[in-house]
């Protein structure tokens, strides 16, 4: 392993310690495997090791009671900052953003959304990162529409864009629309082909890319000094006698440059198709690549904060602020945020949706912040997993399981805990009483508690059922201690079992269950990864089915709740259901 092994040991205890405490002093190797892991892949190089050594702490911890893993806990670092200060993805200590080049108060960063889906987690680093620059220098952050492709956008998207910055925390200081300034975007296209730094194309799309290929300039281009021919072409394209796919505005660039970008690239295209804001106003709209720098340099951008997939179209930013004579401002490249197996891209998603393979931009398996919203997921933690990453060029996948640990860090104080059990198998207890019990809705902190009406039936999950034997004594979690006298897997549905006393028994197995009097039927959706090598995963989303307490029905929709042993899962619309978070 590349740590001590006394290192090791001490974070596999604090993890055990942290994850028994929180779950009535149970743990288990699988969960703290799976937290090692996420925090240190590295350990995978020698798992078999890993795994004899969680072993012995999970059996160590296991042996203990509440108190003394309380008490333990209070010994070494919190497991967050044990472990996260360890990571090597910073999750505690933030990596600090670099500081800007030129940078003094007044500094003016944007984030330009095209408003053609709704925003996913890779947006959300951009804009974090555009809002903690802003606010670090005293300055302004400009939310921009970049709606200049009709065919694509709708308004639906502008609002769901304003409604997930919302609930990121995200308050730009001005918000407009790249359409707002259409008409001065025209007067600039205008002024780049009377200039002769751009040129009015009639060739075939077929033959502009082979043109491109072969690295030869077209015969538009080739005509570009006959002044006549120029001014006549510009006059037709603004004035819209030309219609779609019949003429484009091309930059003039350098048909040799091994750059492609730079190969006279489209600045403006004719859209026949009505304009969410605008609608059949406008005709001729301008590429990204010619609004982009346009619109940072008339608003007053200081740093246009771009990620890695520009770094080709950087250079074609700058000499179109040249060309035009306008203030350059500073462009800063961060790489994009993506993870295995759960792909961003709008074009996918929208293809998932018209296939009906997702049911939606919030179905649970998708990194949409609606999705994410809707799953479970803090906006806080969402914040710092991006800070967490720092600003930087590698384009490199963290673990969503690091997204998950600071996630959990913060909902677990202020989530209560109730019982499931999936699978469920009847336990009947041959004495036990009709009785209330209260219970408290968190092992530390005063969330509440709530009353259960307790007789002498039972369920708990298969899982635990299966691990049961004759004459063995368990404890039913918070209540009291029990016998097994027999197992009738013939019925598979009945133990039964005699009752003994209430007092906690060191190293006596837990078990979790509901009773019969307070339950009702209970339905969790898992999600799994969306893509198995580069395919969709027809089996990432699945049902888990069983009993929780009756408790869970008066929880409103949308409310945070921890099933113990089984995980986070956020509350649905329908009280007899919820989606799984994470553990």
């Amino acid at each position: 392993m590349v740590e001590s092994n006394d290192e090791i040991h001490r974070l596999l205890n604090a993890i055990a310690l942290k994850n028994a405490y929180e779950h009535s002093g149970i743990t288990n190797v699988n969960t703290v495997l799976s937290r090692i892991l996420s925090f240190k892949p590295e350990l995978k190089s020698d798992i078999t090791t890993l795994i004899k050594e969680i072993k012995i702490v999970v059996d160590a911890v296991n042996r203990l009671d509440l108190g003394q893993q309380k008490k333990k806990l209070d010994d070494v670092h919190s497991v967050g900052n044990t472990v996260d200060s360890s990571s090597k993805h910073g999750i505690t200590n933030l990596h600090e953003l670099p500081k800007l080049q030129l940078a003094g108060t007044g500094v003016i960063t944007r984030f330009p959304p095209e408003p053609n889906g709704y925003p996913h987690i890779g947006h959300a680093k951009a804009v974090i990162i555009d809002e903690e620059y802003a606010r670090m220098y005293d300055g302004k952050l400009i939310l921009r529409f970049d709606d200049t492709n009709p065919i694509n956008e709708k308004l639906e998207y502008y609002e769901a864009i304003k409604q997930d910055l919302e609930w990121l925390g995200i308050k730009p200081d001005i918000i407009k629309n790249t359409s707002d300034d259409i008409l001065v975007l025209h007067e600039y296209g205008k002024k780049l082909t009377r200039n002769g730094d751009a040129y009015v194309c009639t060739c075939h799309t077929d033959n502009i890319h082979k043109f491109r290929m072969e690295q030869v300039e077209c015969p538009c281009r080739r005509n570009i000094d006959n002044i006549d021919f120029t001014l006549e072409r510009i006059d037709k394209i603004f004035d819209g006698t030309y219609h779609q796919n019949e003429a484009i505005i091309r930059f003039r660039g350098n048909m040799q440059d091994k750059n492609t970008v730079m190969r006279d690239p489209t600045l403006f295209r004719i859209i026949e198709f009505p304009h969410p804001l605008l609608g059949e106003k406008i005709k001729l709209w301008p590429t990204y690549d010619f609004a982009a720098p346009v619109e940072d340099s008339l608003d007053g951008v200081t740093h246009a904060l771009r990620t890695k997939e520009y770094e080709l179209r950087n250079i074609l930013y700058i000499n179109i602020l040249d060309k035009l004579q306008l203030r350059k401002p500073i462009v800063v490249e961060f790489s994009r945020l993506e993870f295995d197996n759960m792909p961003v891209s709008k074009r996918k998603i929208k293809q998932l949706i018209d296939n009906g393979q997702i049911s939606g931009w919030d179905d649970p398996r998708l990194l949409t912040l609606l999705a994410m919203r809707k799953r479970g997921f803090d906006p806080k933690a969402i914040r710092k997993f991006v800070l967490s990453l720092g600003l930087t060029l590698a384009e490199t996948k963290p673990p969503f399981e690091a997204l998950e640990s600071m996630n959990r860090k913060i909902i677990d104080p202020v989530t209560i805990r109730l019982f499931f059990v999936k699978d469920p198998i009847m336990l009947v207890v041959d004495d036990g009483k009709n009785s209330k019990i209260t219970l408290s809705n968190h092992p530390t902190n005063d969330l509440g508690t709530r009353e259960i009406e307790v007789s002498n039936t039972f369920y708990i999950s298969r899982d635990d059922a299966i691990l049961l034997a004759e004459d063995q004594e368990v404890r039913l979690m918070e209540l009291y201690n029990i016998k097994i006298n027999n197992i009738d897997w013939e019925n598979k549905k009945v133990i039964t079992s005699s009752y003994l006393n209430k007092d906690l028994v060191r190293n006596m197995k837990k078990i979790q269950w509901v009773s019969d009097k307070a339950m009702t039927k209970y339905s969790i959706v898992v999600t799994k990864d969306l893509y198995l090598n580069d395919k969709f995963n027809p089996n990432s989303l699945v049902t888990v089915d069983g009993y929780a307490e009756s408790t869970v029905l008066q929880l409103k929709s949308q409310t945070q709740v921890q099933f113990i042993r089984f995980g986070f899962c956020m509350t649905g619309e329908k009280k007899s259901s919820a989606i799984f978070t994470h553990r």
